[in-house]
């Protein structure tokens, strides 16, 4: 198995890739995607044990069993492909490959941009049709600045999900880590809601992956603040100010954070009350700016994003040359 040192040696490398090449659409259009497998595997889960005629109790004690089974299977699964490849001299470009599959740095990026391109291009109508790509609320209850607060939200809070907190368990745990947190955070997303469904099945989903993001946030969070620091016309000391007032007033114990860092650097306020589906959230607000986002906001957010991640770059590039032996 890999060492943390040569774990970072690698995560270095599958951050460049993934930033140049992304995951390619020719790539997923013949095999899909590692995280739609597990995907496909959680929701076949979901239909076998998440029967409405049992009690709560008992949706909550299936809905933990399906979450172990879905990281033992996938990580159980990387940790063979991992020992297999590596037995190769080569194997370690496998690894890269792989890694970069679960890394969202670019397609993050463009998927947010989307949006800005869809309210540039077609207005509020075609602004709904394309955040409904990225975030789980009802569009049709969003009108532009809305729309404009809720792509910017994603962009932070999915900046530590789906880029900082993989790399940190791949750091940690090599393939398997990685492969293994992004079960976890996958079933989080797709059972993890607070629905007549899913609030007791999906109850184990959504507490352990708020304990397996906490690093990661902190982490993001941090990597944002200087960010700031570096990114014309935005405000670092607005950022750490958000953060200590108002992340802990999140429903989420994480999100918050990066959200705060993002609303404070960019003078907005982000999160406050809004509807997933039918189920209404009444959160609190992240930062003391404006709530009338708009896009010249998204894409203000996405350069101080591309910043944050060319500096978690460096800086993991920094640490593999000092540990190389």
């Amino acid at each position: 198995m890999t060492s943390i040192p040569a774990n970072i040696d690698l995560l270095a490398l599958a951050l460049a890739l993934e930033a140049l090449v992304s995951y390619p659409d020719p790539v997923w259009r013949l095999i899909g995607h590692p995280v739609a497998w597990i995907g496909w595997l959680i929701g076949k889960l979901d239909v076998t044990l998440n029967r409405e005629q049992l009690a709560p109790w008992h949706r909550r004690v299936h809905g933990a069993m399906a979450l172990v089974a879905v990281m033992v299977i996938a990580g159980g699964a990387a940790y063979l492909m991992q020992r297999v490849v590596l037995t190769f001299a080569v194997g370690w470009v496998a690894v890269v490959i792989l890694a970069a599959s679960l890394i969202a740095q670019r397609s993050l990026y463009r998927h947010v941009a989307d949006v800005a391109d869809a309210l540039e291009r077609g207005g509020l109508a075609t602004g709904r049709v394309a955040v409904a790509k990225v975030v789980g609320r009802n569009p049709a209850m969003l009108d532009e600045a809305g729309i404009c607060r809720a792509a910017i939200e994603t962009l932070a809070e999915n900046f530590s999900d789906g880029v900082i907190a993989p790399a940190f368990w791949f750091v940690i745990g090599g393939l398997p880590g990685m492969v293994a947190y992004k079960a976890a955070n996958t079933a989080d997303s797709m059972i993890g809601h607070r629905t007549r469904r899913h609030e007791a099945f999906g109850w184990a989903a959504a507490r352990f992956d708020d304990l397996v993001n906490l690093p990661a946030s902190r982490l993001a969070t941090c990597l944002l603040m200087v960010a700031a620091m570096l990114k014309p016309n935005a405000a670092p000391l607005a950022a750490v100010r958000a953060v200590r007032r108002d992340a802990w007033r999140h429903r989420s114990p994480n999100a918050g954070w990066c959200e705060a860092a993002m609303a404070g650097a960019l003078g907005l306020k982000l999160a406050g009350p809004r509807i997933y589906g039918d189920v209404s959230v009444d959160d609190a607000w992240m930062g003391i700016g404006r709530a009338a986002a708009t896009v010249v906001d998204i894409r203000a957010a996405l350069n101080l994003y591309r910043i944050a991640c060319g500096i978690f770059w460096c800086v993991t590039v920094v640490i593999a040359l000092v540990l190389t032996p």
